[in-house]
């Protein structure tokens, strides 16, 4: 994966040239950068962390990939890492937790290798444990991005880039206007995923079958189907999958919230992820109103979460059927950031083109996830897209003002607050990251200098032909 050049970078190697820069490798930024090598065109993927894949890491399922109706709405390089995923023999499925949509579960250790597989295919050049530090921008083309690792300061010249970072970096360093609007100083909460092996699937699902009132149901319309509450534990019970959602305000969470045996929270969440080893993941922790773009904020909540892991997979252990002879086995490898910049694009995608599954001539991507928006202690905003349908994302969610030669893609692209608890999620951010790889190469093959040249028809034809899905869902 890595070429000479790179490998030379802290030995006085000068500016390195690549045709696309992606910042961020993430689930939107490992997309991008796959998306944009798999067209022939030269790219570099530069990571804060020590591995790329985000979130796929952590254990927690796909959400906005398939909508409440099992229709796919994912394709592109998100369909192409979990078939790698499956090839190598890891578990992927698509489950329902009988409340919202649907989930895409997956073995995330198979997955590192299903990433990395699909880069080295397309020969992405990656840089790991470097940060972003500056850029150079001339009437408002990025000229250079300057970026820091252990092997000294780094000059990086592309003609295009690509903002994958989630908190909108490059495209601030550059510039870009934010989006403000929402409530001053409220953040959506951070969390921290963790997975626990021996969870015994029959008792549990026999638990929740006689317990429905512990668990959220039937929230979509599409997914209740006009069956009772009971008729859905039955359902949960009958698909064999633990995938299940313990509500905050529920007859097994709320007694002990109010005991003190249980942090506030407002779920959790078990969903499959490796069923040979009788795995599941859990997301239940959370601390509000962090500032996540203010780093000791960020660095003080890992504490406080780390408890909360604690006092949740002892709860599970003690008062859930079928967690008895369960144990942790693996805590996410970073903290869950659910909210911080928003880039103001050309377009701005809104809570109402969400909620009614508004489609677009100019959709490069689609969405399905409810607005979701988490709030401290057991609160909650949950909202079903209409129909259980999903919706589009218009080009112009991509192109940061003022900015030519830059997209943005994930969580920081250009949507209100309330569109953007829907679109945060890995199925909408790799659906993003893919167009934004596609109409890198189709920028470079133009020579354009602006992304707003480009034909949106052409760039929809060419998503359509890499495998993106586009039309004909619900």
């Amino acid at each position: 994966m890595m070429t000479g050049n790179v490998q030379r970078q802290g030995q006085g190697s000068g500016i390195l040239d690549y045709d696309v820069v992606v910042l961020g490798a993430g689930a939107a930024g490992v997309s991008a950068a796959t998306a944009a090598a798999s067209m022939g065109v030269r790219v570099l993927l530069v990571e804060s962390g020590s591995f790329p894949g985000g979130e796929l890491l952590s254990g927690m399922p796909i959400d906005g990939a398939v909508n409440a109706w099992g229709e796919w709405i994912l394709g592109g390089m998100g369909r192409t890492f979990l078939e790698r995923c499956r090839e190598r023999g890891g578990y992927v499925e698509v489950v329902n937790d009988y409340r919202l949509i649907r989930y895409v579960a997956f073995d995330p250790e198979i997955m590192k290798f299903a990433l990395v597989d699909a880069m080295r295919a397309h020969k992405v050049d990656i840089l790991l444990q470097t940060l972003g530090c500056g850029v150079e921008v001339e009437c408002g083309t990025i000229r250079f991005l300057y970026v820091l690792n252990k092997s000294g300061r780094t000059t990086i010249r592309a003609p295009v880039y690509l903002d994958c970072s989630g908190d909108g970096d490059l495209a601030v360093m550059a510039g870009a206007d934010l989006l403000t609007d929402g409530v001053p100083g409220e953040s959506q909460p951070v969390s921290l995923l963790f997975r626990m092996g021996g969870v015994e699937t029959e008792p549990l699902l026999d638990f929740a079958r006689k317990n429905p009132s512990a668990l959220a149901l039937g929230e979509s319309a599409i997914i209740r189907a006009g069956r009772t509450d009971a008729e859905l534990a039955e359902a949960l019970y009958r698909q064999g999958r633990p995938a299940l959602f313990f509500r905050g305000d529920g007859t097994l969470l709320a007694p002990a919230i109010d005991r003190g045996e249980l942090f506030p929270t407002a779920l959790v969440m078990i969903q499959p992820s490796v069923p040979r080893r009788n795995e599941v993941c859990v997301n239940a922790t959370r601390v509000a109103n962090v500032d996540a773009m203010r780093t000791g904020e960020l660095s003080a909540a890992l504490g406080p979460l780390m408890d909360q892991v604690d006092g949740c997979a002892a709860f599970l252990t003690a008062c859930v059927p079928g967690f008895e002879r369960a144990s942790l086995t693996a805590v996410a490898p970073r903290l869950g950031i659910r909210e911080t910049r928003r880039i103001a694009g050309e377009y701005v995608l809104s809570r109402d083109e969400v909620l009614s599954g508004k489609k677009s001539a100019e959709g490069v991507a689609k969405g399905c996830h409810h607005v979701d928006i988490h709030q401290s202690g057991t609160g909650q905003v949950r909202i079903p897209v209409t129909d259980g349908g999903s919706y589009d994302i218009a080009w112009g969610c991509l192109i940061a003002r003022k900015l030519k030669n830059l997209l943005v893609a994930g969580r920081c692209a250009s949507a209100d607050r309330d569109a953007n608890g829907s679109m945060r999620v890995m199925g909408s951010c790799m659906g993003m990251g893919h167009a934004a790889g596609i109409a890198a190469a189709l920028f470079l093959e133009k020579r354009h200098s602006d992304f707003r040249s480009i034909d949106v028809k052409r760039l929809r034809d060419l998503l359509r032909e890499t495998g993106a899905i586009l039309d004909g869902t619900h």
